[in-house]
């Protein structure tokens, strides 16, 4: 590229691919002056020789560390939730058209986007993620050792503790029912369900030891329902939690909230959204539930009062989702603020609505 056209670009986006990286430049009027395709080794040495300029991106795979290594070139990399530069899409779709609605949709100031991630971030999600694969698999094991027996006629209590304390009995005295292959079948499926649950075990000590020696994530362990597993998510979800200009809207990106659809003066309120990160979504729903269950904890908590006037008109599932984003606001300040959780009881807290 010449030195004039270095000078130009003022504003690039960058389609993502595995080997290829298309790139589309607009100058200080929005025209285009840069239309290239690029192999993925030579992205950096080329941005390296440009002046500092805003770069966008789709948050995706790769594009963190790519983001990583731009800002430390100068550049202002800017990462952008992939729906929300769909609109700025024209036309057919093509790689070019994408980093084109990419470059528009970054210089947009409404533009929502997404926070750079930490390596040590990246590391912390790759454990929560594997964690949650894992968990998966051993549920699916335990579901087909269940299938295998109803087969056969024998049921067992419902719970994977009560089919881990039955299953030794069951193969050595249910020989009349379980054929020899059956019976190697379900011994095989139980020596998977041992070696998962040593490999979850194993990670979920891992991250217990990087939420002990991280600062935001014992803070976060002193809000109500939040253990090591929550707070090192939301950790290596959302940092810092600089993303969100308050809780509410941390609430609103979980998920948490009703899905609304209104319309003139009729305001619409549906079923949650479910929008966001669901696994930690999922993580704050079970810490509601924790928190619900232990009601001697309630007065401690500073809980009591908001838990039983929301008792009152609400089923004890909508309750938890209730409960859920009640703390996910408080985690988020917590977070954000730098501070533990600490329980003030006052009566206007009391009798604020769920």
């Amino acid at each position: 590229m010449s030195r004039k056209l270095h000078a130009a670009i003022a504003v690039i986006g960058i389609d993502i691919g595995k080997n290829s990286f298309h790139i589309v430049g607009h100058d200080h009027r929005g025209a285009i002056v840069l239309r290239q395709k690029w192999l993925r080794g030579q992205v950096e040495t080329r941005l390296a020789n440009l002046p500092p300029c805003l770069i966008g991106m789709e948050a995706c795979v790769g594009a963190h560390h790519l983001s990583r290594r731009l800002q430390m070139l100068g550049h202002d990399a800017r990462l952008m939730p992939a729906k929300y530069v769909r609109p700025y899409s024209k036309g057919q779709k093509n790689d070019f058209r994408d980093a084109e609605a990419i470059a528009e949709a970054v210089q947009r100031p409404t533009m929502k986007f997404v926070a750079t991630k930490t390596a040590d971030q990246l590391d912390l999600q790759a454990l929560h993620r594997v964690r949650d694969r894992l968990v998966g698999q051993r549920t699916g094991v335990i579901n087909q050792i269940r299938a295998f027996l109803l087969e056969r006629g024998i049921a067992v209590r419902q719970g994977p503790h009560s089919l881990r304390s039955e299953l030794p009995g069951i193969l050595a005295t249910r020989a009349d029912v379980l054929s020899p292959r059956m019976l190697r079948i379900i011994e095989d499926l139980a020596g998977d369900w041992r070696r998962l649950d040593a490999r979850i075990e194993g990670l979920s000590g891992e991250i217990e030891t990087l939420a002990r020696q991280d600062n935001a994530c014992e803070r976060l362990m002193t809000v109500p329902g939040i253990g090591p597993l929550i707070s090192s998510a939301m950790v290596a979800a959302i940092g810092t939690g600089d993303v969100f200009s308050k809780g509410r809207d941390f609430g609103a990106w979980l998920g948490l909230v009703p899905k609304q659809i209104s319309t003139g003066d009729r305001t619409i309120l549906g079923k949650i959204s479910r929008r966001g990160n669901r696994y930690l979504r999922a993580l704050f729903v079970q810490a509601a539930w924790v928190v619900l269950v232990k009601v001697k904890c309630w007065e401690r908590y500073g809980l009591k009062s908001w838990i039983e006037t929301a008792k009152k008109r609400l089923h004890h599932n909508v309750l938890a989702i209730a409960l859920a984003n009640k703390l996910a606001r408080i985690a988020w300040a917590v977070l954000h603020k730098g501070r533990a959780f600490d329980c003030v009881k006052t009566e206007e807290t009391a009798s604020r609505p769920a």
